[in-house]
Parts: structure tokens; C-alpha cells; sequence
């Protein structure tokens, strides 16, 4: 009778799907940078990058667990070991790749300027001396700062940026291009008065990633490499991407 018992045990675990056999990853997220990752109106996680991440659950063995942090922590974080990636619009850069590893890029980005539709800044040359706002620890902020004749104020959320520039306490926000649209363009109150003025030449691509703690994490990393080309091959990338840009 138990070896009856056990054969029907084991007949049923075939047919089950196994929760022993997913990779659980802990992923950090600042979801303060729409339409990359933020808080919708159900206080869920939502955006271009979650919505990745689940396609790439679709087409692997493994599960995400997306906690809402604070940008200001996140690198801390993921050196520290609380989490295992980093999906917070991480911009793959030289500085960076010397203290986290880096998955394959999985999205171009440039920087935009945003100002009001009555400002006269139409190019870097017309920031000069005027204020410029962006989340520090940005791309938006490293390379603002660089600019000569600019004042930088730095900020924890890239929306209180906006806010002050739409209140007219500076007169320039700059971070991704994505983001800078989402607001100057598509958001019903900031729309009314600003706009995104021109965008920031590079000298090189850039590209975000999914960042990983240094000589950690090297089979969590491949198995995110792993599905992100193959959410890639099917299509399904193009297709989230339509639907967010």
C-alpha cells in the first residue's frame, strides 16, 4: 500500500510545476522614474522594466522579487548583499563597472533637457548660467555638472525636480530621455508648461543594465542573460517597448 501511495506521489509531482526548481532573485527599484519603473494609481510596481522582467520570468525558471528602494541606498544595497540586481534604470558606465557586474544592456538612453515652453534654451550652450536640477547620482546629474556656467541642485527624486522647475525655482531638469518625455510631454499638469527642449549629444551609446554585486551572483546573472535574449528573439521585447514609447 505505501509503495502504491508513493508511485502516486511521484505520478502527481510530474504533472505539478515545481517551485524548488525557480531561482528566487531579489531585485531592487527606485520606482520613482516613469515610464521605466514607478508606482501606479493600485500601488503596484509598474512601468517599461517590471513589465520586462515578468516576460523574462514567461521564458525562464525564474522568479523576481521587486522591493521598492530608495536610489540614494540602492548601490549600498547591492554591495551590502540585500538584494541580488539592481532594475532601477542603471546606466552601464566605466566608473560603475569597476564595483558591480553588469548584465547585457537591455535598453539605449539619452539625456533630455527639460525646461519651460518660454524658455530660450534650445541647446548645452544656452544652459550657461542658469540652474539645472536632476537626481543626484544620475547620468542626468554627472554629466549636468560637467557643463560649464551651470549651478547644479541635486535632488532624491527626479519628480521634485520637476516640480521645482515647474514652479520656477530652476530653469532646466535633465535625466533619461524616457522620463524627461513622460513628463514634459505626456503628464497632464506639467505638459501645460514645459517641454522636453532638446536632448544631450554623447560620445558614445548609452545603455541600461541589470547590475549585480562584484564576484557575485555570476549564475543569477547568466540565467538573466539567458532570458532576456530569448524574450528579445521572440519579439515580445519589441512589443513592451511599443507599449510604453
Amino acid at each position: 500500500m505505501l509503495k502504491k501511495c508513493l508511485m502516486i506521489v511521484l505520478t502527481l509531482l510530474m504533472f505539478v510545476p515545481s517551485a524548488f526548481s525557480q531561482t528566487v532573485i531579489t531585485v531592487a527599484s527606485d520606482a520613482t522614474w516613469p515610464p521605466m519603473e514607478y508606482i501606479n494609481k493600485d500601488k503596484a510596481i509598474t512601468g517599461f522594466t517590471p513589465e520586462l522582467l515578468a516576460a523574462m520570468e514567461k521564458v525562464s525558471d525564474i522568479k523576481f522579487n521587486i522591493r521598492n528602494t530608495a536610489w540614494d541606498g540602492i548601490f549600498a544595497g547591492l554591495a551590502a548583499g540585500k538584494f541580488d540586481m539592481i532594475a532601477s534604470s542603471v546606466s552601464i558606465t566605466d566608473v560603475r563597472k569597476k564595483v558591480m557586474n553588469f548584465s547585457d544592456p537591455y535598453f539605449e538612453v539619452k539625456q533630455g533637457v527639460i525646461t519651460k515652453k518660454t524658455a530660450n534654451i534650445k541647446s548645452k550652450a544656452d544652459l550657461k548660467g542658469k540652474k539645472a536640477g536632476a537626481q543626484i547620482g544620475t547620468t542626468g546629474f554627472l554629466v549636468t555638472r560637467k557643463i560649464k556656467g551651470v549651478t547644479m541642485k541635486s535632488y532624491d527624486e527626479i519628480g521634485l525636480a520637476v516640480e521645482d522647475l515647474y514652479n520656477g525655482r530652476t530653469d532646466a531638469v535633465v535625466c533619461d530621455d524616457a522620463v524627461a518625455a513622460d513628463y514634459a510631454l505626456t503628464n497632464k499638469q506639467y505638459s501645460k508648461k514645459l517641454t522636453l527642449a532638446f536632448l544631450l549629444k554623447s560620445d558614445k551609446p548609452e545603455y541600461l543594465g541589470f547590475a549585480f554585486k562584484k564576484g557575485k551572483s555570476q549564475d543569477k546573472q547568466k540565467l538573466v542573460n539567458e532570458a532576456l535574449a530569448k524574450v528579445k528573439a521572440s519579439g515580445e521585447y519589441d512589443r513592451i517597448f511599443k507599449k510604453w514609447f
